[in-house]
């Protein structure tokens, strides 16, 4: 079908009348690439890393994955530990449970051209994630967004299992903001969280 389709604008060009299409008022700007919606979210103003750093639960989280909604029955609890490296990257460990073993899941989150944004590279072609921290106040949670390709996704963390209703209603109105809904919502149990993992089962993602 590709090549049909070039020899029948091939033919098209072919057949145009000389000089149709070759006059100033015919020539027009290729449109712009349509903005990524990452770019319209701001991140957090006066961001401080080392205050970010530390152990967080994830509280919940907002997506159009269809896996993640086939499956949000299966959820497990998950706690994140940040580490600055360098005074720029980010260390993160993720612990949590697969088929009631605890695994640890190991990935650096590079620092991107502005501060409070960071590129996550995953292992394999087009495993890229843009990352953002568009809010918190380091104490007692944080909202983050993940971009891979045009698909976006919204995290709520917290310092401690539970956050309060305002700082839930503050992550449900970015979450509305960047177009999902309360039924691509999900919220993470609150129990039967892992502190570490044994050495068999660690998924380190910063190893190439």
């Amino acid at each position: 079908m590709a090549a049909l389709g070039s020899l029948l604008l091939l033919g098209l060009l072919l057949w145009a009348p000389q000089g149709l299409g070759q006059g100033p008022e015919r020539r027009r700007r290729r449109p712009p690439p349509p903005q990524s919606p990452l770019e319209k979210v701001a991140a957090q103003a006066e961001l401080s890393l080392p205050q970010l750093a530390g152990k967080w639960f994830l509280i919940g989280m907002a997506s159009r994955c269809g896996y993640l909604a086939e499956h949000s029955h299966r959820l497990e609890a998950t706690t994140v530990t940040v580490t600055v490296l360098d005074g720029q990257s980010l260390a993160i460990s993720t612990f949590r449970k697969l088929d009631g073993i605890c695994w640890e899941i190991r990935q650096r989150y590079l620092p991107a051209q502005a501060h409070g944004r960071f590129l996550l590279k995953g292992r394999g072609y087009g495993s890229k994630v843009d990352v953002v921290v568009g809010e918190t106040d380091h104490s007692s949670y944080a909202i983050l967004y993940y971009q891979k390709g045009r698909s976006i996704s919204v995290k709520l963390y917290g310092r401690t299992s539970r956050v309060s209703d305002a700082i839930a209603d503050r992550f449900e109105q970015r979450v509305r903001a960047v177009g999902l809904n309360e039924d691509m919502t999900y919220y993470f149990p609150t129990y039967g969280f892992c502190d570490s993992a044994d050495e068999f089962h660690i998924l380190d993602e910063t190893k190439p």
